[in-house]
C-alpha cells in the first residue's frame, strides 16, 4: 500500500514572497478556498505579524477553511507567536510554524548567536508555544548549509520542546539529489525521537532541484513536502504541487506514495493563480504549459496519431484539462457554461455565475469560438478579484509608419478623473507614457510579456507587465482581444497593486 505523504501548501506565504504576486486579502481567501477543495493537508496562510493585512489574512482564511489545517507563521519571538495564536482563533486546525536559522553563516551574520544560543532559543520559544498550540511545526532555516551534528542536535532539542512536525528546508536551494537524501536519512537514524514527530522538507528551486530534492526526501523517509502552486516563492521558487503530485502519480511503479490532492482540479487552481498574481507561466513549464501536450515534430506527431502513450507519460484530462470539449460560442446558453464549469469542478455563488456568464457573452460576441482558456480567465477575473483604484474609461492611439504614435488616455478613480496625452516609440509606449503623465507616476517597464489565450486570429491577448514604481517592482496582467486594451489593463493592474500596498508595508518576511 502507496505511504500517504502530507502535502503543506505555502502559495499564500512563501509563494506571495515572489517580487510581484503580492494579493489583496480577498484574493488570499478564494486562493485558500480552492486549495482546500484541491485536496492540501495543510495551508501556511502568511506571516501574521508582519503587517496589519497579513494578519486579517490569516484571520479570514481561518475563519472560512473547514478540513484543511491553517498554518502561521512566526519568528522565535514571543510577540510573533501570540500574533499567529490571535489570527488562527476561529480555525477548527491550527498550527503554529516557528523558525530559526541554524547555519553557520545565518548564526554569525544574521543571529549573532552561537550554537547554544540557537537551542536555548528553540527550548524556550517552543515551550512558550505550547500554552496556546497543540500542533507546532518547527523549521531550521537552512538546514541544508547546516552541520549535521548540530541539526540532528537541534531538531532533537526541538521535539524533545514539544514540536510534532520538524521540517528541514533548503532554503537558498543548494543541496543536490544524493546529498539531500542522505542529510533525511542521517536525522532518521541519528534522531530516534523523529519517530514520534512527522519530518518536513522544504526546497527551494535554484538549482533546478527543488521537485528532485524533495522526491529525493521523501523516499528517504520525509512525511510531508511543503508546497507552492505553480513554483511560485522567492527568487527561482519553489517545490511545485503540481510537478511533485504528478511524479508520484505518473511514476508510481517507482514512487509508491500518494497524496490526498485531487489532480484534475490542478489545472483550473493553476489558471486561477496566474490571473490573480499577474504571473503567466513560460510555455514550457512541466505539467502547466501550453507546450505540455503539443508535438510539432512530425515524427512525434506520426507517434501520437498512431498511440498518445509513444510520447504523452499523462493525459491531458488527469490534471483537468480537457481536450475533447464543448464547442462555445456566442449562442451558448447559461446550461451549457455552467456545464463546462462543472467540467473543471469550478465552484460559483449565484452572483458570480451570472457575473461571469456576461463577460463570457461579450467575449463570445468578439470571437467566434470561445476556448476553455478563454473561460479560466473569465472565471479568474469574477473570483480574484483584481485590485480596484484606477479604471480605464478610454484611450485612443495612433501610428503608422510615417507619423509619431501618440495616445490619448482618460482614467478614473471613484468619481475623479485623469486625462493626459503623450508620444512614444510605438502605441503602447505612448499609452503608458500618457497613463504616468495622467497619474503623475514615475515607472520604468522591467518586464512586458504578450501571449495569446487559445488559438486563431480572433484569439484573446493576454498582456504581463513588471512595473517598478517607487523602487518595487509590481506584476500586472490584462486581457483583451484588443493586445493595446489588455496593455492598458495590464499596467492599471500593476498600479492598482502599488495602490493597494501603499501605507500597507508587509515588514520582514519568512525566510526558510
Amino acid at each position: 500500500m502507496s505511504r500517504r505523504i502530507l502535502i503543506f501548501d505555502t502559495t499564500l506565504r512563501d509563494g506571495e514572497q515572489s517580487p510581484g504576486a503580492s494579493m489583496s486579502v480577498d484574493q488570499k481567501v478564494r486562493i485558500a478556498e480552492v486549495l482546500e477543495r484541491l485536496g492540501v493537508d495543510r495551508i501556511e496562510a502568511g506571516f501574521p505579524v508582519s503587517s496589519p493585512v497579513q494578519f486579517e489574512a490569516v484571520r479570514r482564511i481561518a475563519a472560512v477553511l473547514k478540513r484543511a489545517t491553517v498554518a502561521g507563521l512566526s519568528r522565535c519571538v514571543r510577540g510573533d507567536i501570540e500574533a499567529v495564536s490571535r489570527s488562527l482563533e476561529s480555525s477548527p486546525h491550527p498550527m503554529l510554524h516557528l523558525f530559526i536559522a541554524t547555519s553557520p553563516l545565518h548564526r554569525e551574520f544574521k543571529l549573532k548567536m552561537n550554537r547554544e544560543q540557537v537551542l536555548e532559543a528553540v527550548r524556550v520559544n517552543l515551550d512558550y508555544a505550547r500554552k496556546y498550540f497543540d500542533l507546532i511545526e518547527f523549521s531550521a532555516e537552512d538546514a541544508s548549509r547546516t552541520e549535521p551534528d548540530f541539526l540532528a542536535e537541534v531538531v532533537r532539542t526541538a521535539i524533545k520542546a514539544g514540536a510534532r512536525v520538524v521540517n528541514i528546508p533548503d532554503t537558498v536551494g543548494y543541496a543536490v539529489p544524493a546529498e539531500f537524501s542522505d542529510l533525511i536519512a542521517r536525522l532518521r537514524r541519528e534522531v530516534p525521537e523523529i519517530e514520534g514527530a512527522e519530518l518536513s522538507v522544504h526546497c527551494h528551486n535554484d538549482l533546478g532541484l527543488a521537485v528532485a530534492n524533495s522526491l529525493a526526501a521523501v523516499v528517504s523517509g520525509a512525511d510531508q513536502v511543503e508546497v507552492t502552486l505553480n513554483g511560485i516563492g522567492e527568487r527561482a521558487g519553489n517545490c511545485s504541487l503540481e510537478e511533485l503530485v504528478m511524479a508520484m502519480k505518473v511514476r508510481n511503479d517507482f514512487l509508491d506514495f500518494s497524496t490526498g490532492v485531487i489532480s484534475e482540479l490542478l489545472y483550473p487552481a493553476s489558471q486561477l493563480l496566474q490571473s490573480t498574481t499577474g504571473l503567466i507561466i513560460p510555455r514550457n513549464k512541466p505539467i502547466f504549459g501550453d507546450n505540455a501536450f503539443v508535438h510539432e515534430s512530425g515524427i512525434h506527431q506520426d507517434g501520437v496519431l498512431k498511440n498518445r502513450e509513444t510520447y504523452e507519460i499523462m493525459k491531458p484530462g488527469d490534471i483537468g484539462r480537457h481536450v475533447e470539449t464543448l464547442v462555445m460560442g456566442r449562442h451558448s446558453g447559461k446550461h451549457s457554461f455552467r456545464e463546462k464549469l462543472d467540467q473543471y469542478g469550478i465552484v460559483l455563488t449565484p452572483e458570480q455565475f451570472e457575473a461571469a456568464f456576461r463577460q463570457f457573452t461579450h467575449v463570445a460576441d468578439l470571437k467566434k469560438e470561445v476556448f476553455d482558456e478563454d473561460i479560466f480567465s473569465i472565471v479568474a477575473s469574477i473570483l480574484g478579484d483584481f485590485p480596484r483604484g484606477f479604471e480605464l474609461d478610454y484611450f485612443h492611439t495612433d501610428t503608422g509608419s510615417q507619423q509619431i504614435p501618440s495616445a490619448t488616455v482618460r482614467l478614473k478613480r471613484e468619481t475623479r478623473e485623469y486625462l493626459a496625452a503623450a508620444t512614444g516609440d510605438g502605441p503602447v509606449h505612448a499609452l503608458f507614457n500618457a497613463m504616468d503623465k495622467a497619474l503623475t507616476l514615475e515607472t520604468t517597464l522591467h518586464e512586458f510579456v504578450v501571449q495569446a489565450i487559445g488559438w486563431g486570429k480572433d484569439a484573446q491577448g493576454q498582456v504581463k507587465v513588471g512595473l517598478e514604481i517607487g523602487g518595487r517592482v509590481y506584476t500586472g496582467k490584462g486581457i483583451s482581444t484588443d493586445i493595446i486594451e489588455a496593455s492598458a489593463l495590464a499596467y492599471l493592474n500593476a498600479v492598482n497593486r502599488e495602490f493597494l500596498q501603499r501605507g500597507s508595508p508587509e515588514g520582514e518576511g519568512g525566510g526558510k
